[in-house]
């Protein structure tokens, strides 16, 4: 089994690469999710909830072309917000 079959290494990719993105983020922004007005803070959260999107699609398409995880990142961004939750739902009940 090489290194990129192994479930745990995806796994932890996907926890460093959001933790990289969710510092440089909060670094920036860290006050929305404290702050008073909720619609900032549900504007930081669904930016949070995005960068998890990135940072699980690079993690799991490691063998795929740099182009393609674009087009696959920029997909999901195309999605109405409502249909992007439930296509996250989707993913969910496939097991991926």
């Amino acid at each position: 089994m090489g290194k990129h079959d192994e479930p745990g290494e995806t796994i932890e990719n996907r926890v460093y690469l959001f933790e990289s993105l969710a510092r440089a983020f909060l670094e920036q922004s860290a006050g929305a999710l404290g702050g008073k007005s909720p619609e900032r803070r549900a504007r930081a959260l669904r930016a949070l909830a995005d960068l998890a999107y990135v940072s699980c699609a690079v993690a799991d398409t490691e063998h795929l072309s740099p182009k393609a995880v674009r087009k696959k990142v920029l997909s999901a961004v195309a999605l109405a917000p409502h249909a992007r939750e439930a296509s996250a739902e989707d993913d969910d009940d496939a097991g991926g």
